[in-house]
């Protein structure tokens, strides 16, 4: 699904918004706890996956040279941003003396920053549309933006399934949960 004109600039604009609402009060779960921490956590998470590698796929999706620059700023952001998310809750575990990747929401959020660092490089490497080595090859093209597409739903669920650990409040859940699923068709759809 293409946007365009005004639906284009709505989404773009409001998904950044989101993240950062979403994510500050993801932080703030169980309901009632204090910003500490953990909170950087969903915050970084919900800000790398929804506000900045979303936009970058959405850019992208617009196609031209300047958008592929903007998404590939986008991505590596978002990329970043998760990354931050990792250190703080490896941090938070190590000074809590817990365990890590013990459950299937760290296992899943470890496959996805591997795969986001993977898709991650090799845009960089062979498809920068300045010196991207194989920036031409349709098969690279194909697997990055599938790989991609799919590392970026993975991520929201993974989200979605460590809010669900912390948080009991349903409407909360829907508040973050529903509109991950309005941004499926611009996104991970073709």
């Amino acid at each position: 699904m293409r946007l365009v004109g005004r639906n284009y600039r709505m989404v773009v604009l409001t998904a950044p918004w989101f993240a950062a609402v979403a994510g500050f009060m993801a932080g703030l779960q169980p309901a009632g706890v204090e910003w500490r921490w953990f909170s950087f956590h969903p915050l970084l998470m919900t800000l790398g996956f929804v506000g900045m590698m979303a936009n970058g796929v959405m850019v992208k999706k617009l196609g031209g040279y300047t958008n592929t620059k903007i998404h590939a700023k986008l991505s590596l952001a978002g990329m970043f941003m998760a990354l931050g998310g990792l250190y703080v809750i490896y941090t938070n575990k190590e000074w809590y003396g817990r365990k890590h990747f013990t459950s299937v929401h760290s296992k899943a959020g470890m496959l996805v920053l591997i795969g986001c660092v993977l898709v991650g490089t090799a845009g960089t490497v062979f498809l920068h549309p300045d010196w991207g080595v194989s920036k031409y090859n349709q098969t690279i093209r194909f697997w990055h933006k599938w790989l991609a597409r799919a590392v970026v739903l993975l991520g929201w669920c993974t989200c979605f399934a460590g809010l669900q650990q912390i948080c009991y409040d349903n409407m909360f859940m829907a508040f973050y949960g529903l509109p991950l699923l309005a941004l499926v068709p611009v996104t991970v759809v073709p």
